[in-house]
């Protein structure tokens, strides 16, 4: 607790001098070039704060955007799960004003506190080469199963009696999702996630290897793809799953908005299908197809 407390008050009075980042007779690629302009001569923990917030907004927001035009293409109507309910403008912006209140008054202030975090379990931030994409590649894959794993065991909790009724019930309100609800939820189960997305990194970091914080900002970009995704509303022909089929995806998790129950994980569909908490979505998926069949 000593190191990050002195950690913090040193970080809150440096500024970045990149004659001490940059190894000698290394030159910087364009890529590195620009991520240090942005920290050159000003206060780390300032700049990234401001980088990770932008970043996750425009990430979010703009994921979102191509579905909602969806909404508006009678021609892509066909690929929407749940035909027979409308995202009417009243849900929209009841999800919107939810979503700005969380994004600033409790994911803004937790990403305040990250970089000291960060820097204690030893995230690189300004320091170059960067890792190459091999390495990239599979450090995000390790993160992406941690925090499927965290997620499925945290979910089904959330589903347990006072837990749901109180907290995950929020999240819940939409039965048929649209992109922009990934996000939409009880402040206490926005906090209890984030952690499978945050640690999942930094327990990398302390107990693996190296983890630069472009790789981390990498990770959390492909994760909000994959959350807008999960709730969009949407199964295309070319959706991640009909390629994967270890894939969650759209079609995994609109059920469980739907039916309240099974698909609890995130990202993949493995746990679910380990621990039989997909027995309902298959039942259902065959009644559909038997449906389709006889029409």
């Amino acid at each position: 607790m000593d190191f990050i407390i002195e950690n913090v008050r040193l970080m809150a009075n440096e500024t970045v001098d990149l004659s001490k980042k940059i190894p000698a007779g290394y030159q910087p690629n364009f890529a590195e070039k620009w991520w240090l302009s942005l920290f050159e001569g000003r206060n780390e923990w300032v700049v990234f704060t401001i980088v990770a917030f932008a970043m996750h907004e425009l990430v979010y927001f703009g994921r979102y955007v191509p579905f909602l035009i969806c909404d508006y293409i009678p021609a892509l109507r066909k690929y929407k799960i749940q035909q027979n309910k409308e995202n009417s403008p009243e849900m929209l912006k009841k999800c919107l004003r939810s979503l700005l209140f969380c994004h600033f008054v409790i994911e803004g202030p937790l990403m305040i506190g990250f970089l000291p975090i960060a820097r204690f379990f030893g995230i690189e931030t300004t320091q170059v080469p960067f890792p190459d994409i091999q390495t990239m590649a599979f450090q995000i894959g390790v993160f992406f199963v941690l925090e499927d794993f965290w997620h499925y065991w945290i979910h089904r909790t959330f589903h347990y009696g006072p837990l749901y009724r109180y907290v995950h019930k929020v999240h819940h309100e939409f039965s048929a999702p649209f992109g922009m609800t990934a996000e939409y939820a009880h402040p206490i189960e926005t906090i209890v996630f984030g952690q499978g997305t945050i640690l999942s990194p930094l327990l990398y970091c302390k107990f693996v290897g190296t983890v630069h914080a472009v790789t981390m900002l990498a990770w959390i970009w492909l994760r909000l793809f994959q959350a807008v995704d999960a709730h969009s509303g949407y199964d295309f022909p070319w959706s991640l799953h009909n390629f994967l089929p270890f894939w969650a995806g759209a079609d995994h998790h609109d059920y469980h908005h739907m039916a309240f129950v099974n698909n609890f994980s995130s990202s993949f569909r493995w746990w679910d299908t380990l621990f039989g908490t997909d027995v309902k979505y298959h039942e259902h998926k065959k009644r559909l197809a038997e449906k389709t069949k006889t029409s």
